[in-house]
């Protein structure tokens, strides 16, 4: 199977560190939607604010952001769009560079699951000389009832999760099937973060990010140590598109944000 662009481009990074003297390895992209609750209860606060951005969740780094393809939720079946409610912001990354982003309020008014989803404009990462689209969904439960959760929103790529996204505890394993145009694709290499808001430092590169591969099902599996918005991303090679003239790559992305909680 091909290895996919950002572990090449990764690869490549990491030869060109070595030419100039030990240089970083750039770690991965992830497309974020960060609910300010995963689990909305009866007396609680049924207003969510969002927020959206596209970060290097464990290191902090921030890149900019423009006005997506599509924002929405889909709840009791329904899709409601919600691209007119996202307000520009500057988040200031660990670097401390103001990068552009987004948030958006949205209030719960059933209950159930609402998915909320985003397909961005795709970007452009000069350095893989591609093309980037993250296709991002992020599942809140409304007042306890735990209907459609697993529901496909009918994404270009998607994680479809078999572990209920919500709800979990610290150590919990989480499984799901990534899709490409709704059928699985076997051996995809999906790629963990865990979100540190201010920034962390690893011992070591390759404990940034996390990978793992699906099997011959699209499945995946993974368990979470440590509490906190855990996102994952299936790569995979999309159709080629046109930057300057030229045919250059397209990375597609499935991520999903889950929530874990430590045991009270």
């Amino acid at each position: 199977m091909k290895k996919s662009t950002s572990s090449m481009f990764r690869s490549g990074l990491c030869g060109l560190g070595l030419l100039l003297g030990g240089m970083q390895a750039a770690q991965a992209h992830f497309q974020m939607i960060l609910p300010s609750d995963d689990m909305v209860g009866q007396k609680e606060n049924r207003k969510l604010n969002l927020e959206i951005k596209f970060w290097h969740p464990f290191e902090g780094h921030g890149m900019n952001m423009v006005t997506p393809e599509k924002f929405g939720v889909m709840a009791h079946g329904k899709k409601q769009d919600l691209l007119s409610s996202l307000k520009s912001v500057k988040y200031t990354d660990s670097n401390g560079k103001k990068r552009d982003g987004f948030k958006a309020s949205f209030k719960l008014r059933k209950p159930g699951d609402y998915i909320f989803y985003i397909q961005p404009k795709p970007y452009w990462e000069p350095a893989e000389e591609s093309y980037i689209v993250h296709y991002t969904k992020v599942v809140v439960n409304g007042f306890g009832l735990e209907e459609g959760w697993d529901e496909e929103v009918g994404l270009k790529t998607e994680i479809v999760p078999l572990t209920r996204p919500y709800g979990l505890y610290t150590g919990n394993v989480f499984q799901g099937i990534v899709k490409v145009d709704g059928k699985p694709v076997p051996f995809s290499e999906v790629e963990v973060e865990h979100y540190e808001p201010g920034g962390a430092h690893a011992d070591a590169d390759p404990m940034i990010t996390q990978v793992v591969k699906a099997d011959a099902n699209g499945v995946f599996t993974y368990a979470m140590p440590k509490s906190g918005w855990w996102g994952f991303a299936a790569l995979n090679e999309g159709e080629p598109m046109q930057h300057d003239g030229k045919e250059v790559g397209h990375e597609i992305g499935a991520v999903l944000w889950v929530m874990t909680h430590d045991p009270k």
